[in-house]
């Protein structure tokens, strides 16, 4: 019980640090099947009668333990995915600008991220394809959003172009939301 116990320090090291970094999830993959064949022996259908309980409950438990490492490994990489992707869209919804959400950066997420999730697919690999599943429509979600807010957009710059060939003081979205300059004009 212990060793399948082990794993939880390592789990609470991936959860507090917010990342798996270096460790394979392969180990606790294999645990789990080795969990699935040991309870499936020790029930009585395989063996004769209760005999092997023990071996059955152990391993029932494994199994709950390492589903449990599996899911926690692979929802941080789907919670580190889903904010990659979604990260600039309340900006741009609360602002109604695209400002700070280039056209190039949103075209270039959808298609990697439809890139991946194809490959996954194609090579069976679920820890790849599944973040893109997530993604994928996040992606067309930005573009959405970049042909709805493009115009407001393209407006906001052409008065700021004209006011300061006025020579007025131009506040930017960034400035309007912070109360302060963006880093690059200030000095």
């Amino acid at each position: 019980m212990l060793l399948y116990a082990a794993p939880i320090l390592t789990f609470r090291r991936v959860i507090k640090k917010g990342s798996v970094e270096e460790f394979s999830c392969v180990p606790y993959i294999l645990a789990l099947f080795n969990c699935l064949l040991y309870t499936w022996y020790g029930l009585p259908v395989v063996s004769s009668g209760w005999e092997n309980s023990t071996v059955s409950s152990i391993n029932g438990l494994g199994i709950l333990l390492e589903i449990a490492f599996i899911s926690i490994y692979t929802c941080i990489g789907l919670v580190a995915s889903i904010s990659m992707y979604s990260s600039p869209m309340k900006q741009v919804i609360t602002t109604k600008s695209v400002e700070f959400m280039p056209f190039y950066l949103s075209l270039f997420s959808f298609l990697s991220s439809a890139l991946w999730m194809i490959y996954g697919l194609l090579g069976k690999d679920l820890f790849i394809a599944s973040p893109n599943f997530i993604g994928c429509p996040m992606g067309i979600l930005q573009l959405v959003l970049y042909c709805i807010y493009r115009k407001s957009h393209k407006e906001a710059e052409k008065l700021h172009d004209i006011d300061q060939e006025n020579g007025l003081k131009v506040v930017t979205t960034h400035e309007k939301i912070t109360g302060r300059e963006p880093e690059a004009q200030r000095d």
